[in-house]
């Protein structure tokens, strides 16, 4: 039998183990970070959680933070592998911020993505990945994330000229967690809009068509999500999302409220 005190450890251990990470985060050095021409040429790699066709250029690195609910923290690492390959790790909890015990998912996510078609004048760039990290918490009992992971996806992505940029995104994903016994594939939809070279907004809606089954925590009516990214140098971009808008689970008042730190440095 574990004594208090091994808990105690435990659970020390893992709170400062992600703490450690995003301290590493914070003072990385500035001054060899991306230019600010490395910088324009960034593609988003996700709305909000919906996945677009946007990729880290080879030899690049990205590392993303999400803080939301429950105290949770997640950290997902992407790596620019080849011209038109991604691959990453990730991994996340509950509870690393604040006093109670810290409950940190059993395996870590793994994503991977490959586009295959780049964006033309004609034809959006398409990109095909597979991804088992979902976000916010995971519940044991049902083996899911409190919203599931994508699993096989593709994605297409289209930039256009707006008074700035304006990007649309959209696929269609089979996610693996399917304990509930939803199977069905899914749909998402988004876009951003930029205003200005550091501020843009997204939106995205995930259509839920695989979480709206007697078993599921969704209830039918998609997930509607916001957010705002504020780009302020050196490979840094601060976010804040308004997640799940139509209050398709339970115990949401205005929206589950999120912040997002990302890096993306080229070596």
């Amino acid at each position: 039998m574990r004594t208090h005190s091994s808990n105690h450890k435990g659970w020390m251990m893992n709170r400062y183990a992600v703490l450690s990470i995003i301290a590493v985060l914070a003072v990385l050095p500035l001054s060899a970070q991306n230019s600010a021409g490395d910088e324009a040429t960034i593609e988003p790699r996700q709305v909000i959680d919906a996945p677009t066709a946007g990729l880290l250029k080879r030899g690049s690195f990205g590392m993303d933070v999400d803080f939301f609910q429950e105290g949770g923290v997640g950290i997902a690492l992407s790596a620019g592998a080849l011209e038109r390959l991604n691959f990453g790790l990730s991994f996340g909890g509950t509870q690393i911020l604040g006093h109670e015990k810290v409950t940190m998912q059993k395996l870590p996510g793994i994503n991977i993505k490959y586009r295959f078609i780049d964006e033309s004048v004609m034809m959006p760039a398409i990109a095909i990945g597979f991804d088992t990290q979902g976000k916010e918490s995971y519940i044991d009992s049902t083996e899911r994330f409190t919203i599931k992971s994508r699993g096989l996806f593709v994605a297409a992505s289209k930039n256009y000229k707006l008074f700035g940029n304006l990007s649309l995104h959209g696929g269609i994903n089979r996610s693996m967690e399917s304990k509930d016994g939803d199977k069905d594939l899914d749909v998402f939809v988004g876009a951003e809009k930029s205003f200005g070279p550091d501020i843009s907004f997204l939106c995205e809606y995930d259509f839920g068509f695989n979480d709206n089954g007697p078993a599921s925590l969704g209830q039918g009516r998609g997930y509607l999500n916001t957010g705002a990214r504020w780009s302020f140098g050196n490979g840094f971009t601060l976010g804040f999302d308004l997640k799940n808008l139509v209050k398709n689970q339970e115990r949401v008042t205005v929206g589950n409220r999120l912040i997002k730190i990302e890096y993306v440095r080229t070596l």
